[in-house]
C-alpha cells in the first residue's frame, strides 16, 4: 500500500510505494556475501533475544550469510564477551536449523579496556574465543584487537600473535582489518599507519599461513587501497569488502576481478541488495548496477562521520521494517544519532526500496518524530 508522510524540511509529503523485491532470495552464486548483524534491545537496555534472532532469519532468507558478534553488534561498545559468547551459541543453533552461513568474531574484549597486557595474555584471550567459535561450528573471523594495537611494538608482534592463532584454526579464517574510521583505537594496526606498509605485513601473514586464510575483510573506506590489496592476494584468497561507501563497484568488479563482501551496509539495505545480487547471478549487470547503486546514498548517510555510530542507523531501519518492537540498543546507543540524521535515513531508505512496508515504516516514523527525539 502506498504511504504518504510529511517530514521536517520537505515542502510536500513524501510518497512511498511498496518495493518490487521478492520476499526471499537464494544465496548468490557469483559472490560470497555476509551481512554484519546488530543486536536488538528492550528500552531498559537488555538484549531482546527474540528480535535479535528474527533479524538473522531476515538476513538468511535474503541469501546473506550472517557475520555474528562483530563491531555491528557493538563489540567493545555495549556488548560484553559474555553476551557475545551467548549470542554466537544461539546464532549457531539457528544457522544449523536454517542451513544458513555463519561467521563469528574472535577478539580479545574480555580484557578490560585501558589495561596494559603482555602478548601472552592477548593470545590467551584470543584463544578462549577461538575455541568457542570453532566449537560452535561458525567460521572464524579474527577481529582486530584494541589490546594488541596498544601493546604491539612492531609488525613482528602482529605476525607472532596471528601466526599462533592461524596454527590453532581448524579451517580457513577471515582476517578482519578494521580501519580507524570504525575504531580510532586501531590506528596503526599491523604496525604502521601507512596502508602500503601495513598491507605488506598482511600479505606476508597470508602467504605464510599455509592455506589457513579464506580471505581478508578490509574496512578502510578507500576503494583504491582495496583494489591494490585484492590484486596482490594469492590465488584462492578472497577480499571481503567492508567498504560501505564503494561496495557497488567493488562487488560488481571488472577485468581485474571483484570483491566478495562482509558488510554492515547489507544489514541496512538487505532486500534491494539481495535483488541486485540476484540480477548479477543472472548476468544482468545493468540491473545490478542500477539497484545496488541506488543503495549507496543510504549507506553513506548511515556511515557518515563519526562512522562508528552507524549501528544506530541499522537498528533504526530494523525497527521501521517491523523486525524489532523498539528502537532500542545496548547501552542506549540509539541516542548516538539525532532526529535530523535519522529523518534523512528514512528518506533515503524510501528512495532505494529499503522500507519493506511503507505504511508501517511511516507510522513508526511519525511516532519517532512526535516523541521529539534529537
Amino acid at each position: 500500500m502506498i504511504a504518504r508522510i510529511t517530514l521536517p524540511g520537505r515542502a510536500g509529503p513524501l510518497v512511498i510505494s511498496p518495493p518490487p523485491w521478492a520476499a526471499s532470495y537464494p544465496p548468490p552464486a557469483a559472490r560470497r556475501v555476509f551481512a554484519a548483524a546488530h543486536v536488538a534491545a528492550f528500552p531498559d537496555g537488555s538484549i531482546d533475544w527474540e528480535s535479535t534472532a528474527r533479524f538473522r532469519v531476515h538476513l538468511w532468507s535474503h541469501g546473506f550469510g550472517v557475520a555474528e558478534a562483530m563491531d555491528t553488534a557493538q563489540r567493545g561498545m555495549g556488548l560484553s564477551w559474555a553476551q557475545a559468547r551467548e549470542l554466537i551459541s544461539r546464532s549457531a543453533g539457528q544457522a544449523a536449523g536454517w542451513g544458513g552461513a555463519l561467521a563469528a568474531g574472535v577478539g580479545t574484549d574480555q580484557l578490560p579496556e585501558g589495561g596494559s597486557y603482555r602478548l601472552a595474555e592477548i593470545i590467551s584471550a584470543y584463544d578462549e574465543q577461538l575455541d568457542h567459535v570453532q566449537s560452535s561450528g561458525a567460521q572464524v573471523v579474527l577481529m582486530a584487537s584494541r589490546a594488541l594495537a596498544a601493546t604491539a611494538r612492531s609488525a613482528d608482534d602482529y605476525l607472532n600473535v596471528y601466526g599462533y592463532l592461524l596454527r590453532q584454526a581448524d579451517r580457513p579464517v577471515i582476517l578482519h582489518w578494521l580501519g580507524e574510521a570504525f575504531d580510532p583505537q586501531l590506528r596503526g594496526y599491523w604496525g604502521s599507519a601507512d596502508f602500503t606498509s601495513a598491507a605488506a605485513v598482511v600479505l606476508g601473514l597470508v602467504r605464510q599461513a599455509g592455506g589457513k586464510v579464506d580471505g581478508v575483510k578490509l574496512s578502510v573506506l578507500n576503494a583504491g587501497h582495496e583494489v591494490a590489496l585484492r590484486r596482490r592476494l594469492p590465488a584462492g584468497v578472497r577480499l571481503y569488502t567492508g567498504d560501505d561507501f564503494h561496495y557497488p563497484e567493488l562487488i560488481g568488479g571488472g577485468p581485474d576481478g571483484h570483491s566478495d563482501a562482509l558488510l554492515g551496509a547489507f544489514a541496512a539495505v538487505t532486500a534491494p541488495a539481495a535483488a541486485a545480487l540476484h540480477a548479477l547471478d543472472a548476468g544482468d549487470t545493468a540491473r545490478y548496477g542500477e539497484v545496488m547503486g541506488r543503495t549507496r546514498a543510504l549507506s553513506k548517510k548511515v556511515f557518515e562521520q563519526p562512522t562508528f555510530h552507524y549501528k544506530a542507523g541499522i537498528a533504526f531501519l530494523a525497527w521501521l521494517n517491523g523486525l524489532q518492537p523498539y528502537f532500542a540498543m545496548l547501552d542506549g546507543f540509539q541516542g548516538r544519532r539525532g532526529a535530523s540524521h535519522l529523518t534523512r535515513v528514512f528518506e533515503l531508505a524510501a528512495g532505494c526500496g529499503a522500507l519493506l512496508d511503507p505504511e508501517l515504516a511511516s507510522h513508526r516514523m511519525r511516532r519517532y518524530l512526535e516523541a521529539g527525539r534529537e
